[in-house]
């Protein structure tokens, strides 16, 4: 719940080449670590996103759009919107929107939480995010925007008061 909105499926990749300060998952920078994903850690995948409480996946880690994540996270994405047209898909990216809303990958994305984790900007009271720097982007409505548009971001933060009623 804390991936997102709703009860979500995380896939937790390894490889980041970002190594922010303080990072909550420092061991997931390496992209040789970890396990090995195979067709049966797809197939879990699947059986959870089957369930119908299951509001979709987010894609976390080390970092979904590394270069050594890139073509498994497009083909999983492409594979899970297919089957699971209903279902959101959520990246966490250490890089910003404006260097990854060419991929090819953005076409298979709701939300995406950008910006590298900034330990001096760090706020326990934001929502879905770990420090005020980083962005929760709609993706989708932030695509048919002209190129060098600002974002549209899916929420604000706490202090804005769009979820107050979330803080009572």
């Amino acid at each position: 719940m804390l991936n997102g909105d709703g009860l979500r499926v995380v896939l937790w990749v390894a490889g980041c080449s970002h190594c922010c300060r303080e990072c909550q998952n420092p061991v997931t920078w390496d992209p040789d670590g970890g396990l090995f994903f195979d067709e049966k850690a797809k197939e879990e995948i699947f059986f959870q996103l089957d369930k119908p409480y299951i509001s979709g996946i987010t894609f976390s880690g080390g970092d979904p759009m590394h270069s050594a994540n890139r073509p498994t996270v497009r083909s999983l994405m492409a594979q899970i919107r297919q089957r699971y047209p209903d279902k959101t898909i959520w990246m966490y990216t250490g890089d910003v929107w404006e260097n990854v809303r060419g991929d090819s990958i953005m076409r298979y994305v709701d939300v995406l939480v950008d910006g590298e984790f900034q330990v001096d900007k760090k706020d326990a009271q934001l929502l879905w995010k770990g420090s005020s720097n980083q962005r929760v982007i709609d993706v989708q409505r932030s695509l048919a925007l002209p190129q060098g548009a600002e974002p549209v971001l899916h929420c604000g933060d706490y202090s804005e008061g769009w979820v107050k009623g979330w803080k009572q």
